[in-house]
């Protein structure tokens, strides 16, 4: 039995750089994408403002974000005011070692050139906004896997002749 203090629920994680542009966004609840890039915009604009040896915890609204800074990278989770800010800096911190082991010292262009990547690593730690995987070794073993099989299709796609109706 999961006891209900292990689990929490992130609403959005945003990897933006120091220049203001969003490098990857999901999006575990519901709303229009109006209202989506208004809050990456308030959120942005709050966690670049925001001097470096401040707190990485920011009241907003209803919410609270989650930030920290890697590299040339904020990594932004947004969560309900009832939520645990060390778990979801943790998971945060979760994700960056995932991402530093996946691509071998990650930086702002894998995200850019690999973003299906980063978002099939973000796949396999939350489900829904909670987080499924705790585990370093099992995720990078399922994102492993599951490269092998895309090249796996890719060399049989070129390889097989198209049967069935044109």
């Amino acid at each position: 039995m999961v006891r209900k203090s292990l689990l929490f629920w992130i609403e959005s994680i945003l990897l933006v750089s120091r220049q203001g542009k969003t490098r990857l966004a999901k999006w575990y609840l519901n709303a229009s994408l109006k209202e989506k890039t208004r809050l990456i915009r308030d959120i942005t604009s709050l966690v670049l403002s925001r001097p470096h040896k401040q707190c990485n915890f920011i009241e907003f609204k209803e919410k609270k974000i989650i930030y920290k800074r890697y590299a040339s990278l904020y990594f932004i989770a947004c969560i309900s005011k009832d939520e645990n800010e060390l778990i979801t800096l943790e998971a945060i911190h979760l994700f960056v070692e995932v991402l530093d082991r996946y691509f071998g010292n990650v930086c702002e262009l894998d995200i850019i050139f690999n973003f299906h990547k980063a978002y099939y690593i973000l796949d396999e730690l939350f489900i829904g906004g909670y987080q499924q995987e705790s585990s370093k070794k099992e995720i990078l073993r399922i994102c492993t896997q599951q490269e092998d099989y895309m090249d796996e299709s890719k060399e049989e796609g070129f390889a097989r002749p198209r049967t069935g109706p044109r």
